[in-house]
């Protein structure tokens, strides 16, 4: 009996032309994961990712924004004004010490004398405190207080020194060579506080600051006044002074405004030379 050949095997599927193309005759067969990894979802990807970059820069231009309105805002500056000065306070209290901002020590001083007569000052420690210094200045009061209206004046005193082996303090010099904003208008002259001195002294310990006049029958005439035939009211200005120490031959006293933004109206300086 003749033996049967086997079979050939199958030929491979021959490309079948599909609307003008090609495909293959497995093309059913694939497995439809295949297409997932096609360039559209590829690009699909690359897509959400693009999105994904906008989305993480939005808060960045969002700080931005915010922050150009932030510049754009006008910066408001709030005006630089000095401390207030400290005052005595009422009634004559006591300066215990205080400094200002030039840091000197605060003093009362006192201008009073008749307007066509000389004027007197007087410095103290404090408005009760007996007086330390009495100088009758070369200059009518009424001329000193009207000048002192027309701005700053500058009352220098000179004297000269004395011998290395005379030690006197700068305050209890006699007598002193008067200038007046760099013009010489005579001596002052230190003296001891008459009755009469401390009578006007008295009638003005509870004036901190300010200016007046005392009637003729609430105080005697001053020592001045009395040798010039002076009469009528007594005149004074009371002020916060500021005694600034230079050296053992120089004193300085400022007085301060009321005012605390405006200088000083009177200017006293106490020289050795």
């Amino acid at each position: 009996m003749p033996t049967r050949k086997p079979p050939p095997p199958p030929s491979p599927a021959s490309p079948s032309i599909i609307n003008g193309g090609f495909a293959t005759a497995r093309s059913s067969s694939l497995p439809s994961s295949a297409g997932g990894r096609q360039v559209l979802p590829l690009q699909q990807q690359n897509s959400n990712n693009h999105h994904h970059r906008k989305g993480s820069l939005k808060p960045t231009k969002l700080f931005r924004r915010v922050r150009s309105v932030f510049k754009s805002l006008p910066i408001m500056t709030t005006p630089c004004k000095m401390p207030n000065m400290p005052t005595i306070g009422g009634g004559g209290g006591r300066h215990d010490g205080h400094h200002n901002i030039h840091g000197g020590k605060q003093m009362t001083g006192t201008l009073f004398g008749y307007r066509k007569c000389r004027v007197n000052l007087a410095l103290q420690e404090s408005p009760r405190s007996l007086p330390i210094l009495i100088l009758e200045l070369s200059i009518n009061t009424g001329k000193l207080l009207h000048d002192m209206g027309l701005g700053l004046v500058r009352i220098a005193l000179e004297c000269e020194k004395r011998h290395p082996s005379e030690k006197i303090k700068l305050v209890d010099e006699p007598i002193w060579t008067m200038y007046c904003n760099g013009r010489k208008v005579g001596y002052a002259v230190k003296r001891e506080p008459t009755d009469e001195d401390v009578h006007v002294i008295q009638l003005l310990q509870a004036v901190s600051m300010g200016a007046g006049v005392l009637p003729s029958g609430d105080h005697t005439r001053t020592s001045s006044s009395s040798s010039e035939g002076g009469g009528g009211e007594l005149t004074y200005l009371r002020a916060c002074f500021e005694r600034m120490v230079g050296s053992k031959d120089s004193e300085t006293y400022y007085m301060m405004n009321l005012d605390s933004n405006s200088g000083p109206e009177l200017s006293i300086f106490f020289v050795r030379v």
